[in-house]
């Protein structure tokens, strides 16, 4: 679902014409879309994080950002995965 006009700068009507364009799009479509959309934030939020942690390597970037969209219990969890031992 969209959100309504009230919360972003989309007006009623701009925001009717993207609701039958969604209507119109197959599901393999919307899925596509969804999925685009999805990686576009992440690849924005690892660009902010590189950004805000400019000597962080690329290990650090992704622990952050799992630390921010899924909490840092699991961040910690990955971190302690990632530093044991091979076998």
């Amino acid at each position: 679902m969209l959100p309504s006009p009230a919360s972003c700068d989309t007006s009623s009507a701009a925001a009717e014409i993207q609701r039958q364009q969604i209507r119109h799009l197959s599901p393999l479509e919307r899925l596509r879309k969804g999925c685009a959309l999805s990686n576009r934030g992440r690849r924005l939020a690892m660009e902010a994080i590189r950004r805000r942690y400019p000597a962080a390597n690329g290990e650090e970037v992704r622990l952050r950002f799992i630390e921010l969209a899924y909490g840092p219990s699991l961040a910690r969890e990955v971190r302690c995965w990632l530093d044991r031992p091979a076998s």
